[in-house]
């Protein structure tokens, strides 16, 4: 019920509805990728490198792909050939898949009837690789790695500094002098330490999970201490001081009283870090150092973009991911103000007062 009235007091707010819808959006889109991908994330075609994104047009009752051909390779440039397309299919077969990585299916959403056509609703990369596919496929790299970066680093920054700010003493010096050092680091030049050391151990597909510990491993400590304070200021309330009288242990008083006066804290800060993520995960890849081939993210399709050519010759397509990043980010800051203010009691009070 908690999660219902919050769901509607965001919708009330015309940016945090739209915020919502945005993310909701990317989540589902990331969600069913494979569905909604026409081809794999490496399916190369070196006969169609950089190529423009095709359009789209109604004829003979169907949907029909533009044919293009390469008149200049040189400059990648594709013209259209008059009168020429091919049907595009909805919801006919392709290439084999597992829908949510459990169901088996052949189904996409759209595919064309031949198979030796290609749609690129945005254009294709130096190697011929679908860009919509591979923006697609590297939503999930890209969105989950905040959720489940800021997941662990909530869990230790709610573990090390309730604990911490619960039981004081020696317990509280050792835990804030370890943020401290944590803190007093270079973000980046841990970041680079630890990718680099980490990285000979790992193969590239499990490079995902090794770029959310390391993440998180550099994002708690800033947690940990805001944490501690609050759990210094709710320990000397009233119901906490009763409930310490009554016998109850300090497991059971952290989880039934001073964790839920700390969620509205984690929920808007939680928000606010998920763009920090995105943007370390696609700093990351953009240097090299993070996602690798071949799987896809928005960093290293950003990465793939760096060639003079693409500027020169105005590939503006390849910079799409730069654009999915952008929105992500304004999204998630812009549901981060609206949960603040949903959240501060003292608008709350003035509100009340009229």
């Amino acid at each position: 019920m908690g999660f219902r009235l919050l769901m509607r007091q965001i919708y009330k707010r015309p940016m945090g509805a739209l915020s919502a819808t945005v993310l909701l959006g990317l989540y589902a889109i990331a969600l069913f990728a494979d569905f909604l991908a026409p081809y794999p994330t490496n399916l190369q075609d070196l006969e169609r490198t950089y190529h423009p994104p095709t359009a789209v047009f109604w004829k003979a009752g169907a949907l029909q792909v533009q044919k293009y051909a390469l008149v200049d390779p040189s400059e990648a440039r594709y013209e259209a050939i008059a009168g020429q397309g091919t049907r595009l299919q909805f919801f006919a077969k392709g290439h084999p898949y597992r829908l949510l990585g459990l169901i088996p299916c052949e189904r996409h959403l759209f595919q064309l009837a031949d198979p030796d056509a290609r749609i690129y609703l945005l254009g294709s990369d130096s190697t011929g690789r679908d860009v919509f596919s591979r923006l697609i496929y590297g939503a999930r790299v890209s969105l989950f790695v905040g959720l489940l970066g800021i997941s662990i680093t909530t869990v230790l920054g709610l573990l090390i500094g309730g604990l911490s700010g619960y039981f004081g003493g020696r317990i509280d010096f050792l835990t804030m002098r370890l943020v401290e050092f944590m803190m007093a680091m270079p973000g980046l030049y841990l970041l680079l330490a630890l990718r680099s050391a980490l990285a000979p151990h790992f193969a590239s597909d499990e490079m995902f999970y090794v770029i959310v510990i390391i993440l998180s491993l550099i994002g708690w400590a800033g947690t940990a201490r805001v944490l501690r304070g609050m759990t210094l200021s709710i320990r000397q309330h009233q119901f906490v001081l009763a409930a310490e009288c009554m016998g109850q242990g300090p497991v059971a008083i952290l989880r039934l009283h001073i964790l839920p006066n700390l969620l509205s804290y984690l929920l808007v800060a939680a928000t606010l870090s998920i763009p920090g993520y995105v943007l370390g995960e696609a700093a990351l890849s953009f240097l090299g150092l993070g996602i690798q081939e071949p799987a896809a993210s928005w960093g290293l399709m950003l990465s793939q973009a760096q060639d003079v050519k693409v500027f020169y010759l105005n590939f503006w397509w390849l910079l799409t991911p730069g654009m999915a990043i952008f929105l992500t980010v304004v999204a998630y800051n812009v549901l981060g103000d609206v949960l603040s203010e949903h959240f501060d009691p003292k608008k709350n009070v003035a509100k009340d007062s009229f």
